[in-house]
């Protein structure tokens, strides 16, 4: 019998991967997002891949982590797609921007600003990073049922953690201040580091994305001198992509 070829990062064949996928940064995640399917197998763990295989709903869905940032969730993608996955949906965290988001809170993503370098491998800066509405809606209703605050919006996406966090640090912190000022006077709602590259990536592979996320902490209600608590218990925004997926599949089934 000739055997199946690997990814080469994902260490996945044929058959290992469902069409419907479940991203998460955080290896350490993906076996929380299994115990929600039926039947779920560790399929393959190399480097920050890690990835897991059950049904919802009689279909065969996969949930795979992706590391931090672009470079890696466009690896992901790219290795999913080619074994059959053409519908994703990105579970994460993420820093408040505007102020009524509040740790604790589920932001859904609409768009994305394309604030990285990994998106301009696929796509000129002047196509935008646009979720798909369905699964956008689908998350928002899931939010909703499960009873969570949730902001629907624009997220900003970036290649640094800490340009966000301590950007006075940097040599181009003018640059940085600077927009982030323009972030939050566009009203945008978070900021994360993949949700541009795997909407536009998803868009060059002709397939679904869509993203939620748990905010752990917003550092303009910090400056402010907003009460909050940090928060990062992300079993609800789990639980959120998982339900939103079981719709997506349900509405497919019934074409």
């Amino acid at each position: 019998m000739q055997e199946l070829e690997k990814q080469f990062h994902i260490h996945c064949v044929e058959g290992d991967i469902g069409k419907y996928v479940i991203l998460a940064g955080d290896p350490g995640r993906i076996p929380a997002i299994a115990e929600l399917f039926d039947d779920a197998k560790q399929i393959a763990y190399n480097r920050e891949f890690n990835v897991y295989t059950g049904y919802l709903e009689g279909v065969k869905v996969t949930a795979c982590s992706t590391g931090i940032g672009g470079p890696s969730t466009s690896i992901a993608i790219e290795e999913l797609h080619n074994l059959g996955a053409d519908t994703f949906i990105r579970t994460g965290t993420c820093g408040g921007i505007d102020l009524d988001v509040k740790s604790g809170d589920i932001v859904v993503a609409t768009g994305a600003i394309r604030y990285e370098h990994t998106s301009l491998e696929y796509a000129p800066i002047e196509f935008p990073a646009v979720a798909d509405l369905d699964i956008t809606n689908a998350l928002r209703e899931a939010s909703k049922e499960l009873g969570k605050n949730t902001h629907v919006g624009v997220v900003q996406c970036k290649d640094s953690f800490y340009g966000q966090h301590s950007p006075e640090k940097s040599p181009v912190s003018y640059e940085l201040l600077q927009k982030w000022e323009s972030w939050k006077r566009l009203g945008v709602k978070a900021s994360e580091m993949e949700s541009s590259t795997l909407f536009v990536v998803s868009s060059a592979l002709k397939c679904r994305a869509g993203s939620c996320f748990h905010v752990i902490w917003n550092q303009e209600r910090e400056k402010a001198g907003l009460d909050q608590t940090m928060s990062e218990d992300t079993s609800a925004s789990v639980k959120i992509a998982v339900e939103a997926m079981r719709k997506i599949i349900l509405a497919d089934k019934q074409g």
